[in-house]
């Protein structure tokens, strides 16, 4: 993703409040998270992306195993890459990768120039969600990179809901 893209995706009217991702986050506790889970919330992630067509590489990861991952058509290897870098910081904070980049451009600053953390290494864009299981905690992550991290935010969001109502 472009810097005018980051830039466009984060100002656009749509991207949720901080207060909005925080209830997302409280809401898509799951009651436990199962390779079988892994593979229908995978699997409802690429249904979803191919009715829209977009070109996203999907990522599920629980503890250090990776327990899915997809590329579809048009998504590239810096999708992948993308994917490591949200997905390690939601790893290091806890939280949605979005949430974190959101928290910091409220203070007034970016996630890059004030983290600390090399930005080839961490990538505070939307896409990469915890998978939190009551009683447990933060156990892994579900990762989308392809689209502008609002849309990537979006996509894990409706998939989470969706599997969780399931």
């Amino acid at each position: 993703m472009t810097a005018t893209a980051t830039a466009t995706a984060t100002a656009t009217a749509t991207a949720p409040t901080i207060a909005e991702l925080e209830e997302q986050e409280r809401r898509l506790t799951l009651p436990r998270f199962t390779y079988d889970d892994a593979w229908a919330l995978g699997s409802l992630l690429v249904g979803l992306a191919r009715e829209r067509r977009a070109p996203v590489a999907i990522d599920i990861r629980r503890g250090g195993q990776q327990l899915f991952h997809a590329a579809l058509p048009g998504s590239t290897p810096d999708n992948d890459a993308w994917i490591d870098r949200k997905r390690r910081v939601v790893e290091r904070y806890g939280c949605s990768s979005y949430l974190v980049g959101s928290r910091f451009r409220a203070k007034g600053t970016t996630f890059e120039e004030s983290s600390r953390l090399a930005p080839d290494v961490y990538a505070a864009h939307g896409g990469a969600f915890p998978i939190t299981v009551e009683g447990a905690g933060v156990i892994g992550t579900v990762v989308v990179s392809g689209l502008p991290q609002t849309e990537d935010h979006a996509l894990v969001v409706e998939a989470l809901e969706r599997f969780r109502s399931a």
